[in-house]
């Protein structure tokens, strides 16, 4: 059982646990129930509701970071199927039109300005 419906049972028990302590002690004596025990179930159960909506928001900002993190993976293989095609083939048509030869030839120098060249 998860942490959200385990939450969610804890209130429903903890509020009909109130209910029904303040029901039958009204029946049977005209009271209700001493207020530390209607304090204590009511936290209960309003801390369980929060639990519950914390747990719910968790699985479903997980849900969404994993729904995009499958789309970005997909787009990123489309990308580097494109790329790949691409510059491979660039660099190898390159390589085969200036034969095993082919020089590198370094950049020059930059200069700061026309005076330098």
């Amino acid at each position: 059982m998860t942490l959200k419906w385990f939450a969610v049972v804890v209130a429903t028990v903890s509020v009909t646990l109130c209910v029904t302590g303040n029901a039958v002690t009204l029946a049977l004596n005209g009271g209700q129930l001493p207020l530390l025990v209607n304090l204590c179930t009511l936290a209960t159960a309003g801390t369980a509701i929060v639990l519950a909506v914390v747990a719910e928001l968790h699985d479903r900002l997980n849900d969404r970071l994993t729904a995009l993190t499958e789309f970005l993976v997909e787009r990123l293989r489309e990308i580097e199927t494109h790329t790949g095609d691409r510059n491979s083939g660039f660099v190898e048509g390159y390589l085969l039109s200036h034969g095993q030869e082919a020089a590198v030839v370094p950049f020059g120098r930059r200069g700061r300005g026309a005076a330098e060249r």
